[in-house]
């Protein structure tokens, strides 16, 4: 190609971006990139990536200098099922807010109501949201502050075979399978609810997520069923069914798990994540795979808030931002089996996260009521949705 199509070529190109982000540091870790950039977005699309690029008469130009500009934050646990559970919040608000461009919702609906959450919700929604659909039939229809009832406490609301059937004809959004097992969650069945779950993850093909709280059962058990590729969420959890021992050492079941492939997510919630059990981890080098915050009505003011504080505990716990980014976003999208998201690859859906990474003192809070002195905070700072500037109305 000679020079003169070469800038052809070029200036062709810059009449066709729709956005230009100018002058931000830009993460990318699936690319291993971390340097200063433009990014343009065309089409819905991510279009280029280099030191500059030149805007056409009609391109939206946003000057990000000193701000960090990374791929879409996915937040890999979420509850956004608003208005068919009690504990739904809005998706789109929520995700303005924290930087999250697509929402993961893990089992608040399962094959008797993911109709109507694909209908009402999901469909209609401007933010990406994609689930893990419960093996519980009704989903998780009794989480709120006066009535909780575990959806997994009796054997009658397990699913499987309307599970599979619901998983199958609605592929291009649900990712997986969720489950929650645990005293809270399950009662008196114990581990009986994730064998059902195993089932269908199996049959489907789909990755398995599965909750954990108070024994029975316990750590370990959970972990005996998981295989590559599933997902044990509230990862970090407190005493009782922490991963870490009373000396402070990472579980060998835990390292056993991790050696054949399970992830492990974070998934803090209101009553999942203690900084305690979080140190001891990261002492022993034992990071997690995804960050996410379960967020939910009862946890969206405190202790969890969104998915930038849960970054920002990790940060300060520890985590190089970078390693705190991968896990918001490549790492992510790699659970999902939705290689395409979390990367600015050109071609790649066309969503960004601009944050700021802001020096001070913060205070930040866990389930267990312990309080963390931190030195940095993460924020958003704007999203770039389907290659624009996204604010809902």
């Amino acid at each position: 190609m000679t020079q003169v199509a070469v800038l052809r070529e070029q200036h062709e190109n810059a009449m066709a971006y729709d956005l230009i982000l100018r002058g931000g540091r830009v993460i990318d870790p699936s690319q291993d990139l971390d340097e200063e950039a433009a990014i343009a977005f065309s089409n819905g699309k991510v279009a280029a990536i280099a030191p500059e690029l030149e805007a056409g008469p009609t391109t939206e130009i946003r000057d990000v200098a000193g701000r960090i500009v990374c791929p879409g934050l996915i937040d890999l646990h979420t509850h956004v099922y608003w208005g068919g559970t009690s504990l739904g919040i809005d998706a789109e608000e929520f995700c303005r807010t924290s930087g999250v461009t697509t929402a993961i919702d893990t089992g608040s609906a399962g094959p008797g109501n993911f109709a109507g959450f694909r209908k009402h919700v999901i469909e209609p929604s401007q933010v990406r949201i994609l689930a893990f659909l419960h093996v519980s039939f009704a989903g998780i229809f009794g989480f709120d502050w006066n009535v909780h009832v575990g959806e997994s406490e009796d054997v009658r609301m397990m699913a499987p075979a309307e599970a599979v059937e619901v998983a199958e004809a609605n592929r291009d959004l649900i990712v997986g399978i969720k489950v929650r097992v645990g005293r809270h969650a399950s009662g008196s069945l114990g581990i009986t609810p994730l064998e059902f779950a195993r089932q269908v993850a199996d049959e489907t093909g789909l990755p398995l997520m599965a909750h954990i709280d108070e024994p029975p059962p316990s750590y370990e058990e959970v972990l005996e069923r998981l295989g590559p590729g599933d997902i044990l969420t509230h990862c970090f959890r407190p005493f009782p069914n922490s991963p870490a021992t009373v000396q402070g050492t990472v579980k060998p079941a835990v390292r056993d798990a991790r050696q054949r492939g399970v992830l492990f997510d974070i998934g803090h919630g209101m009553g999942s994540f203690s900084f305690k059990t979080a140190r001891a981890m990261l002492a022993n080098g034992f990071e997690p795979d995804t960050i996410s915050s379960d967020v939910h009505k009862l946890c969206i003011n405190g202790p969890a808030f969104d998915q930038v504080t849960t970054m920002s505990k990790m940060l300060c716990l520890g985590m190089t931002l970078n390693d705190v980014i991968k896990a918001s976003t490549q790492n992510a999208a790699n659970a999902l089996k939705r290689l395409e998201l979390g990367t600015f690859k050109p071609g790649a859906p066309g969503d960004a996260t601009i944050l700021s990474v802001d020096d001070g003192t913060f205070d930040y809070l866990d389930v267990t009521g312990e309080h963390l002195t931190g030195d940095r905070r993460i924020t958003s700072q704007g999203v770039v949705l389907a290659g624009k500037w996204w604010h809902p109305a």
